[in-house]
């Protein structure tokens, strides 16, 4: 019964109509996604109701410092998730495991590393971003916190991508489920009844992730299939480790080195003062809700590529492209359309001062109609690392959207004639269009080579 209950939160993604199986797979990741940002959303919205707009712009203002800290070590459960479905679509059993314990001795490791970095560095490096005085004190407790739940932070999201390599999604949902509901329950209290501020914000955070985290391992300890977890082996399996490494270092440096233009955007957009941060902060943590449905489509793109790619399914890697393309463009454009309509009511739920709304509004007639852009973009990089291939939409992103953005900056925003937050906000769009079309050139190319592989691979198991 065990091990027949395991599996069905499995899915075999080398049959079978794709859409359906796809639409499958991204809907708990959705809302996934969704819960996910209710942590950050929580913390936003209960510290700009109950303890201002400074305070609010202290915690929104943090997230490009943390994702610059954290997304290297993010990156790699990018590969091992590749690694994992792969390993489980060529239906190998030994290398699933190998894959599984590697990936979560890594996390541990990953999350030590990072938990202490962001804790000292913490300071220092909101200094470099030019955070307000009346800001910074906060955003510094708030970091300093928010790392020591680095570690669990780590372990969940390892774990949770190794789930997703086996089609699971569902299972993520239900922990997050009662951790972000635990989230909210110690915010409400720890703010307004202890009146603990932005510390109060991020213990709740802590907490919730070391849950998460918990019932993650569990579910893996407890698994029957494959991706059984026996804390005995853990270890690094050098062969799994260089795969992992492979698809998820550049995914990692991307993720880092991206993080760098957002970085310097929040800079930019910290100028402009604590109540522009505030409702820049606001607008951006909405936005976040049409990424990660736009991301859900990465993410399937992603492992149905590893999985057919490891079956030596060529024609159906093609077609799960082109259908989360199709499907991400559908979403970015209404999830864009419904969040514009209804901004000024949003907005309000972060802080109801006029000025900050008028600041959230600025930013999000400018994003989200074309955000969809950003969707086909990742989606695009999904399929070629599915694929194996990392360093070419690595070095594409970079270029066309972190370098162009920091030149953007660097330029034509540093005009006093478009020194606005207009300007400043155009970046986006023009960056995600461009950073587009070279990927589907550098797609082109990697198709190629990855089905030279294929057929390769089959023909060498063809005459063994």
């Amino acid at each position: 019964m065990a091990r027949t209950g395991a599996r069905r939160y499995e899915m075999d993604m080398t049959k079978g109509a794709l859409l359906p199986k796809i639409l499958m797979f991204s809907g708990p990741l959705i809302l996934t996604g969704i819960l996910q940002l209710l942590y950050n959303a929580a913390d936003i919205v209960v510290v700009g109701r109950f303890a201002g707009a400074t305070s609010l712009a202290a915690v929104g203002s943090t997230g490009s410092l943390i994702n610059l800290l954290v997304n290297l070590f993010m990156g790699l459960s990018v590969g091992a998730s590749v690694v994992v479905a792969r390993e489980m679509g060529a239906g190998n059993h030994g290398g699933v495991q190998k894959g599984v314990h590697t990936a979560i001795t890594t996390a541990v490791i990953g999350g030590v590393t990072v938990g202490i970095i962001g804790f000292f560095g913490a300071r220092p490096l909101l200094e470099m971003m030019d955070s307000p005085e009346d800001v910074i004190d906060l955003a510094t407790l708030y970091v300093r916190i928010y790392f020591l739940g680095m570690p669990a932070n780590m372990l969940y999201n390892f774990g949770a991508a190794i789930l997703r390599a086996v089609g699971d999604t569902r299972r993520p949902l239900y922990y997050l489920s009662i951790s972000g509901f635990v989230n909210v329950v110690l915010n409400l209290i720890l703010v307004i009844v202890f009146h603990m501020d932005v510390a109060g914000v991020a213990i709740a955070t802590v907490v919730s992730q070391v849950i998460s985290m918990v019932l993650v391992l569990i579910c893996l300890m407890r698994s029957h299939t494959s991706i059984h977890l026996d804390w005995k082996k853990l270890g690094i399996d050098g062969k799994s480790l260089r795969e992992i490494t492979r698809v998820g270092l550049p995914a990692g440096l991307q993720g880092s080195l991206f993080s760098i233009s957002n970085v310097l955007i929040q800079s930019s957009v910290n100028s402009f003062g604590s109540i522009a941060m505030a409702g820049n902060a606001a607008s951006s943590n909405l936005e976040g809700f049409v990424y990660t449905a736009m991301n859900s489509l990465y993410q399937a793109d992603l492992t149905f590529a590893s999985q057919n790619y490891g079956a030596g399914e060529k024609k159906r890697v093609r077609q799960v492209m082109w259908t989360c393309e199709a499907t991400v463009i559908v979403v970015g454009i209404v999830l864009g359309q419904l969040v514009v309509f209804f901004g000024p009511r949003l907005l309000s739920i972060y802080n109801a001062d006029p000025d900050v709304i008028r600041f959230g509004l600025l930013r999000m007639h400018i994003i989200l109609p074309t955000y969809f852009l950003c969707g086909m973009m990742d989606v695009m990089v999904g399929q070629m690392r599915g694929m194996g291939y990392s360093i070419a939409p690595m070095i594409v992103s970079l270029t066309g959207a972190c370098l162009l953005r920091i030149v953007w900056i660097m330029t034509i925003f540093s005009m006093p004639a478009y020194h606005t937050l207009t300007m400043l906000y155009i970046s986006y769009p023009v960056s995600w269009g461009a950073t587009f079309l070279i990927h589907f050139l550098s797609y082109l190319l990697v198709r190629k080579k990855a089905e030279a592989r294929m057929d390769q691979r089959k023909g060498d198991t063809y005459n063994a």
